[in-house]
């Protein structure tokens, strides 16, 4: 953001007020970080929206002022909606014509409905709760003339209490925006979009009931009914395909069924979907017999989306997701319109979110559930480490799984790389490119294997080579982390390597993050040599 004399890069204060303090997530659409409000002396997200081509306004300044006159549109807009299930909105940054605007947001602490199902499948009394909440948010922002277009369980985020917040509108922002749609791009999640958006129509709120309904169904049986190899083949199956009933969803079962048709007027409305879901929370409750059936693994054709440990965004990963964690890239997936047919050409941006990973720290032994590979997914025989390494978060796992990375792709230049004890997610940048990767992950005894996403990073990321990083460094940040974070009862553990920023000048380093089920968070930020540089504990 080019807003001289509001922003000081020393001390990272947005607005002469926000001080930034860690990036949460970034992608398609911008820049997420979890800031203190200097004013007032608390805790929030701030988002700075701009458009994943940083050349946009050079090259297209008229799509440029679309976007960000729509942006302030859409967050003044959802700034109106009082809702405890809708995501508060503090403070707008407008820097003028020539800047995109920074949002101020609540940070929600809770970690995210994807988190919540990283542990297994919900059962309807819980997915109902979770339903109405989220309907009534919806309710809310349809009231104002806003659709989310993106509902996922990588956008819903949880208080500590447990209670729904549907976060990142972002993608609203830039629907009917002509000069941002003419290239042909898609604007969604294909998992959870309804058949009509994927086909070209608007949808309007109907599609936010097929996206909440799908989630739900996602919920409740620990697996996405049309997910496919790959993203076509995923969106051909949401054109064609019906949903198959739901083996696990009890009195959800009819609730389902009824909403993810295909005919959006055949779909029941807000007020009779939020009776449907009261019903089968009541029935739900009064069958003492259902079967709880514990999480079973899914089809490799229809395994969940790769999900965060709890206080990460996102980014896809992501998401745009408001809670502590490294930066994050995942979820919101942004097709070259707001209209497309599948055989039209694909180009996939992240945005903050977007689903999460989650990984356990006492003797785990089996990884969550991970976006299936695509059709040209492989893994390779020889990746396997020795018994020593089954632990991918030590010196010999993480080398173990980068040179795998490497020998597999012919790849040595990373977006990203984050080390889990079950798995590793790496970015690898597509040659000749500083900002195009495909992302793929290794598991032990599976070796390598490519996932569906392929994006680019934002424009103040550069990627890195690793051969400067000092692995043998992190069981003794570990030892550390575990002293001086001060998370209680700490059950997650990972390793983020940071890239370096252009923004702010921040070398390549690695940070080690704790956490616990309740989201509490804390980590340490060291150089590429393992120095620490920064400790942030758990500050409850």
């Amino acid at each position: 953001m080019n807003d001289e004399g509001r922003d000081d890069p020393a001390r990272r204060v947005v607005d002469g007020r926000f001080e930034l303090e860690a990036r949460l997530g970034g992608g398609g659409m911008g820049m997420v970080w979890r800031a203190t409000d200097l004013v007032l002396r608390r805790s929030v997200a701030v988002k700075e929206v701009r458009p994943s081509d940083p050349g946009l306004a050079e090259w297209d300044p008229e799509a440029a002022r679309l976007l960000r006159e729509r942006v302030l549109r859409e967050a003044r807009a959802l700034a109106r909606v009082d809702h405890p299930n809708v995501v508060t909105i503090h403070h707008i940054v407008d820097g003028g014509p020539g800047t995109y605007p920074w949002i101020v947001m609540e940070l929600v602490t809770g970690g995210s409905l994807a988190d919540r199902l990283a542990a297994g499948p919900m059962n309807p009394v819980e997915a109902a709760r979770i339903g109405r909440e989220v309907l009534a948010a919806l309710g809310a922002a349809h009231a104002a003339g806003i659709e989310h277009r993106d509902v996922k369980p990588a956008n819903v985020l949880l208080r500590p209490d447990g209670r729904p917040v549907l976060t990142d509108f972002g993608i609203a922002a830039v629907r009917e925006a002509t000069a941002l749609t003419a290239t042909g791009s898609v604007i969604g999640t294909p998992d959870y979009m309804a058949p009509e958006r994927v086909s070209g129509k608007d949808g309007g709120p109907a599609a936010d009931l097929w996206s909440l309904a799908m989630m739900l169904y996602v919920a409740v049986e620990g697996h996405h009914p049309l997910r496919r190899g790959t993203t076509l083949a995923t969106l051909a199956a949401v054109l064609a395909e019906d949903v198959p009933p739901p083996l696990r969803a009890g009195p959800l079962t009819d609730v389902l069924a009824r909403v993810l048709v295909r005919d959006p007027a055949a779909r029941p409305d807000a007020a009779e979907l939020d009776r449907l879901l009261v019903r089968a929370a009541r029935q739900t409750e009064s069958v003492t017999s259902f079967p709880l059936q514990p999480p079973s693994a899914p089809p490799r054709d229809a395994s969940p989306q790769p999900v965060v440990p709890p206080g990460v965004v996102p980014q896809d990963t992501t998401p745009t997701s408001l809670r502590p964690a490294p930066r994050r890239r995942r979820t919101l997936l942004l097709l070259p319109t707001a209209a497309v047919a599948v055989a039209g050409a694909l180009v996939w941006t992240n945005l903050p979110d977007t689903d999460s990973h989650t990984s356990g720290s006492k003797g785990s032994t089996t990884a969550p559930a991970t976006t299936s590979p695509s059709a040209g997914s492989t893994a390779s025989p020889t990746a396997a480490p020795t018994a020593a390494a089954t632990d991918l978060l030590t010196p010999q796992g993480i080398r173990t799984a980068v040179a795998a990375f490497e020998k597999q792709t012919g790849r040595d230049r990373f977006g990203k790389l984050t080390v889990y004890p079950e798995y590793v997610i790496a970015y690898l940048m597509v040659k000749g490119s500083d900002t195009a990767y495909d992302m793929y992950t290794y598991r032990v005894g599976q070796g390598v294997q490519k996932d569906i996403i392929s994006s680019s990073l934002t424009g103040d990321e550069t990627p890195v080579r690793l051969d400067g990083f000092d692995w043998d460094k992190v069981p003794a940040l570990l030892a550390q982390a575990r002293r001086q974070l001060k998370v209680p009862d700490p059950d997650s553990r990972y390793l983020v390597v940071d890239l370096p920023g252009n923004a702010f000048g921040d070398p390549a380093g690695m940070s080690v993050y704790l956490s616990n089920k309740y989201s509490q968070s804390g980590y340490l930020q060291t150089d590429a040599k393992g120095k620490v540089v920064r400790v942030v504990p758990y500050d409850g």
